[in-house]
């Protein structure tokens, strides 16, 4: 039997080398998608949230949103332009992971 060959015409080496580039590009497609920005807004545009790498970048507020009366509302809106964001920031990451991995990895992307 070769070197690097296993029973069966199983080649380690060429599995190493596969895996190897694999996780070059995870990295490459992870430092690509930290660097991206997802905007998403809530109240008819009265708060503006952008994200990136999972962290909120910028939150934007407009004064006819600000009612002191209802700080509620204000709140509400706020948090659903963050986690809309959020979702647009992770549901990407997943779908560009998961053509990296053919799908495979349960989640972990």
């Amino acid at each position: 039997m070769r070197p690097g060959r296993m029973p069966g015409g199983f080649n380690i080496n060429e599995m190493m080398k596969q895996a190897q580039k694999l996780q070059a590009d995870m990295e490459k497609k992870q430092a690509e998608l930290a660097a991206k920005e997802y905007v998403a807004t809530a109240g008819g545009g009265a708060v503006t949230a952008t994200v990136s790498d999972s962290k909120i970048k910028a939150l934007s507020i407009s004064p006819d949103a600000v009612d002191p009366d209802d700080a509620e509302l204000l709140a509400d809106m706020i948090t659903a332009a963050v986690n809309e964001a959020l979702t647009m920031c992770k549901e990407e990451a997943a779908r560009e992971m998961g053509k990296l991995t053919g799908g495979v990895g349960g989640g972990l992307f």
